[in-house]
C-alpha cells in the first residue's frame, strides 16, 4: 500500500484522534479537506503553523486544501480552550484582519497550481446571510442540548462560575454548518483541527450524516506543549506572530533557536518538511554534541525561511551572531534596537559627534562603561573595548557621525558580553 498523508501525519506525531474512515480516505483520495482560522487578530501566530502545515502536507499528497477564514464565526467567538468569553470585533475589523492573513497563508499553501490548488474562503459569505428561524428549524433540530453540553469545550465552561453565553454556545452549530456548506459546495469530506476542536468537528460530521446521508471524516492533531510545562508560542514579550511587524524575523528566529533540547526533535517533526533521515541525523548530533545546538539552529533556519524568506533568515542569523561578537555593519536601526533591547542604554547628543567628534574616553565614561578615563584607557590598551563590534586600538579615537549605525545608534562593548546601546538625540 502506498505511503499516504495519514502515514505522514502518524510518523510525525500529528494524529491525536480521527474518525475510523480517515486512513482509507487519505489512501484512496484525492480528498478535499478544510481547516478553519479565526480572524480575531491581524496576524496568525506560531500556534497556527501546525494546522497550516497539515493543509500543506495534504496538498503535497495530492489532496485539495481549503483554508476557511472565520469572518462569520469570529463575530461569535469559539469557547474551545477559553476560560472566558472573547471580546467581539466589528465586521470591518475582521475583514481587515482577513486581508493580512491571506498573505501569510500563501507562504504555506499553493493557490496557483493547476492540479489541486488551495482555496481560501470566508465563512462570512454564507453565515451572515442566514435566516435565524430557518437555521434553527433546518440545522438546530439535529442537535440536542444534552449532546452539545457533553462536548469538552462547552462542559469546561459550564463548570465555571461565569458559565458560557448563548452566543458562544451556538458556535458549535455554526462550525457544523460550515462543514455542511463546504460539503455541498466543494465536496469537502474532511475537517482537520486541534484536539480542542474534536467536539465541534465531529458535530459537523454528524450533521452531514443526518442531513445528507453521507460519510465525512475528522482528524485532529495534538495541541503543542513545551516540556517545561509552559505554553507553546508564548514568551515574556507575549505571543510569537507570523507578521514581521508584530514579531521581527530576529525575534522569530530567536524563539526557535531557544527551543529546549527535550522539544526540538518533536518540533522539527511538527513544523518542518525535513524527512525522517535528516531528523535521525540531527537527533544523533544532539546526543553527541548537545552544546552545538545544531538541531535548534536548523529549526530556526527552516522556520524563518518558510514564514519570511531567505533574506530575512540570513539577516536574522547575522543579527543573532552580533551578541557573540558578530559584525554590526549592514544592520538596520530597527534590527539593532531589537537585538540590544535588553542591554543598558543611553543617549548621545548628535552635535557632539559633528566635526572632529567625541573622544571615545568621554563616551565610555558618560555611558557608565568605565568609572574613569584612566580605566577606559587601560581597557582599550588591553584590547577589551569595541565600537560597533570592532576593537578600539587607539585610546585617542574620536567617535564621529560616520560611526553611527543607520543614523541612529552606537554600540559599545566591554569584554565579551557587556554592551551599551547609545541612541543619538538632538
Amino acid at each position: 500500500m502506498a505511503f499516504s498523508a495519514f502515514d505522514e501525519f502518524k510518523w510525525r506525531g500529528l494524529v491525536y484522534d480521527n474518525t475510523e474512515n480517515v486512513p482509507e480516505m487519505l489512501t484512496n483520495g484525492p480528498v478535499t479537506a478544510y481547516n478553519g482560522f479565526d480572524a480575531t487578530a491581524d496576524s496568525l501566530h506560531v500556534g497556527h503553523i501546525v494546522p497550516l502545515m497539515a493543509l500543506a502536507r495534504l496538498q503535497r499528497f495530492g489532496h485539495i486544501p481549503i483554508a476557511v477564514a472565520g469572518g462569520g464565526t469570529s463575530m461569535i467567538g469559539d469557547p474551545s480552550g477559553r476560560t472566558g468569553e472573547r471580546p467581539l470585533l466589528s465586521r470591518e475589523a475582521i475583514e481587515s484582519n482577513i486581508e493580512t492573513i491571506k498573505q501569510q497563508l500563501a507562504h504555506f499553501l499553493d493557490f496557483e497550481t493547476k492540479t489541486n490548488p488551495a482555496l481560501l474562503v470566508n465563512n462570512a459569505d454564507w453565515l451572515l446571510t442566514l435566516d435565524l428561524v430557518d437555521f434553527l428549524r433546518d440545522v438546530g433540530k439535529h442537535f440536542t442540548v444534552n449532546y452539545m453540553i457533553s462536548k469538552e469545550s462547552v462542559k469546561a465552561r459550564l463548570e465555571r462560575e461565569d458559565g458560557i453565553s448563548f452566543t458562544e454556545f451556538s458556535y458549535m452549530l455554526l462550525q457544523s454548518y460550515d462543514f455542511l456548506h463546504l460539503f455541498d459546495r466543494f465536496n469537502c469530506t474532511l475537517q482537520t483541527g486541534g484536539s480542542d476542536q474534536w467536539g465541534n468537528i465531529t458535530a459537523g460530521v454528524e450533521l452531514i450524516r443526518r442531513m445528507r446521508g453521507k460519510p465525512a471524516g475528522a482528524l485532529v492533531y495534538p495541541l503543542i506543549k513545551k516540556a517545561d510545562g509552559t505554553k507553546f508560542g508564548k514568551t515574556e514579550a507575549g505571543a510569537v506572530w507570523l507578521s514581521p511587524q508584530r514579531t521581527s524575523p530576529y525575534r522569530f528566529y530567536q524563539f526557535w533557536l531557544n527551543t529546549d533540547d527535550r522539544d526540538v526533535i518533536s518540533y522539527l517533526k511538527f513544523f518542518t518538511w525535513l524527512p525522517e533521515s535528516d531528523l535521525r541525523e540531527l537527533e544523533s548530533a544532539m546526543q553527541q554534541r548537545a552544546e552545538g545546538r545544531e538541531a535548534q539552529r536548523r529549526l530556526a533556519r527552516e522556520m524563518t525561511r518558510m514564514v519570511h524568506d531567505e533574506t530575512a533568515r540570513q539577516r536574522a542569523e547575522q543579527a543573532s551572531q552580533v551578541l557573540f561578537g558578530g559584525e554590526v555593519a549592514g544592520l538596520s536601526g530597527a534590527e539593532v534596537a531589537d537585538i540590544f533591547s535588553g542591554v543598558p542604554s543611553g543617549e548621545v547628543l548628535r552635535e557632539k559627534l559633528a566635526g572632529e567628534g567625541m573622544p571615545v574616553l568621554d563616551m565610555l565614561l558618560e555611558c557608565g562603561a568605565t568609572p574613569s578615563k584612566g580605566e577606559a584607557r587601560r581597557a582599550i590598551e588591553a584590547g577589551g573595548v569595541y565600537l560597533n563590534s570592532r576593537r578600539i586600538t587607539d585610546a585617542g579615537l574620536r567617535v564621529t557621525s560616520a560611526d553611527v549605525i543607520d543614523d541612529q545608534f552606537l554600540v559599545l562593548r566591554r569584554g565579551r558580553k557587556t554592551y551599551w546601546l547609545l541612541r543619538l538625540t538632538h
